[in-house]
């Protein structure tokens, strides 16, 4: 018979909590570049329109976050989640690393 207890909740804290706390930060900081500087290499739309993602993974990860708390670490978030939101940190370090790239020349 299969063990089908709960996970570990230090277990998921542990792993889960600097995952989500990444997040934050890196879609934070992504925020900030977008929100106060033009990047000249995308279209005015592209940019609102990669800002205005940003923004729903930020809250979208602020929500996982309270779930993960306030169940007392008990519960994770499914891979499918946050699948989307690895992509999107990878267009926006692409994003980033070429907006300093160019400032540098």
């Amino acid at each position: 018979m299969s063990n089908t207890a709960s996970p570990d909740p230090e277990m998921l804290r542990q792993l889960l909590e600097p995952l989500l706390e990444d997040f934050t930060y890196w879609f934070d900081r992504s925020q900030k570049l977008l929100s106060s500087e033009r990047i000249d290499f995308l279209q005015e739309s592209e940019q609102r329109n990669l800002l205005e993602r940003v923004e729903n993974a930020l809250k979208e990860v602020a929500v996982a976050i309270s779930l993960f708390r306030v169940t007392g670490h008990q519960v994770g978030v499914d891979m499918a989640t946050m699948k989307p939101w690895h992509q999107l940190l990878m267009e926006c370090q692409a994003v980033g690393m070429r907006y300093y790239r160019n400032q540098a020349i």
